[in-house]
């Protein structure tokens, strides 16, 4: 029977992240997934993510953040690898919206004012945009396009040049009381005395008692030919991110790669079930990603030419411990030698190297607690701290 110390099941950039701190440590770990760098299934798939410091979801990421900037930055350096494409984040909404003044919040709080905009300053700085005049906007410096697909490629790469991943799906957990046991759906038998869980959509399949907190969508994404391409190329055009009404939210990219710009709706999308990525992505489902491209940012309106489909497991809102829910779970599993994590959520994958340090500790320090706002405490079907 193999042994080690931490093994990781789930090799997305979460899972990939904690194998790599562990790696790093000179922990005794193995990493677990059937899916290699680059699969097009996993809520770690695809091209890039957005990164930004300041976070209106919540005050508390931008300590993420800038750990984790820091450790994409190191990723970077020893992988001799291109992870981060810097640009401004613009986040724009009708007057006294609430997104825009939680982005300022968010940066008012670490010391920094951000000034409020109208959309007619918007527009004359980034001509691709036609914004209602009385439009509330910010521009955040400390942004950056995530190459997701390679920063992935780079965390494992270490682990795998070290034979520290199996490709292959576990198939069964098994707890002891000192140790837990896996096989894996090729027959392999490992020992592990502690083991992460970062599986994504697939987390409820292994432990069924986050089904009633957690709940998994489809969200669709879509790539538009642009109407006027010089106003949208990486170095002429924001990262944005529009908020029409409460429940209608755009964000997308410069066309960074040559494909057009890539855009997609923020609210969720139906609840289906883990492996649910077919069928492609229809001109239905986005819909309102044209239409707002066409009212908003004409120039990077077009025709359809690439569309995807991305899955976001989320939290649901919180009773001990109020929260309104689309948070993560970073924690010890009770009375185990199970780490949980839960970040894929659509606006995760920016803090993977924070949360992937995290996960390494929880696994390796008996002393080392999470920020409440990521424990499982937080809900009273788990035992209170």
């Amino acid at each position: 029977m193999r042994q080690c110390d931490v093994a990781v099941v789930g090799l997305g950039l979460i899972g990939a992240a904690a194998l790599d701190a562990l790696v790093r440590r000179g922990v005794d770990a193995l990493g677990f997934d059937p899916l290699p760098s680059g699969a097009q299934t996993g809520s770690s798939h695809g091209s890039c993510r957005i990164f930004r410091r300041f976070n209106f979801e919540s005050p508390n990421y931008t300590r993420l953040s800038d750990e984790a900037l820091e450790g994409w930055e190191r990723l970077a350096r020893e992988s001799r690898a291109a992870l981060l494409i810097p640009r401004p984040v613009l986040e724009a909404g009708p007057a006294a919206n609430e997104l825009v003044a939680a982005s300022r919040q968010a940066a008012r709080a670490h010391g920094l004012e951000v000034p409020l905009l109208t959309g007619r300053e918007v527009n004359t700085r980034f001509p691709a945009f036609r914004l209602d005049d009385n439009w509330d906007a910010v521009v955040q410096d400390g942004g950056a396009i995530l190459l997701a697909e390679a920063a992935l490629i780079a965390l494992r790469a270490r682990a795998e040049s070290a034979g520290r991943v199996v490709a292959d799906e576990v198939a069964t957990l098994e707890p002891f009381p000192d140790h837990v046991r896996l096989r894996t759906a090729g027959g392999e038998t490992i020992r592990a005395r502690k083991v992460i869980l970062a599986p994504g959509p697939w987390l409820t399949t292994i432990l069924p008692e986050l089904a009633p907190v957690l709940e998994v969508t489809r969200q669709t994404v879509g790539w538009f030919k642009p109407a006027r391409p010089e106003t949208v190329g990486v170095d002429t055009f924001p990262i944005f991110l529009l908020a029409r009404g409460q429940d209608d939210i755009v964000y997308g990219f410069p066309d960074f790669e040559g494909r057009g710009v890539k855009a997609a709706p923020h609210n969720h999308g139906p609840e289906v079930a883990p492996d649910a990525w077919d069928p492609p992505a229809s001109d239905a489902e986005l819909r309102q990603v044209s239409e707002a491209l066409a009212e908003l940012v004409p120039g990077a309106a077009g025709p359809i030419t690439e569309r995807d489909v991305c899955l976001y497991t989320n939290t649901r809102p919180a009773d001990r411990r109020p929260d309104a829910g689309e948070e993560f779970i970073i924690d010890r599993w009770p009375n185990s030698d199970l780490v949980v994590a839960s970040a894929c959520s659509g606006h995760g994958a920016k803090f993977a190297p924070a949360i992937g340090e995290r996960l390494a500790r929880l696994a390796t320090d008996p002393g080392f607690r999470v920020e409440p706002c990521f424990r499982l405490s937080r809900f009273s079907a788990f035992p209170d701290d």
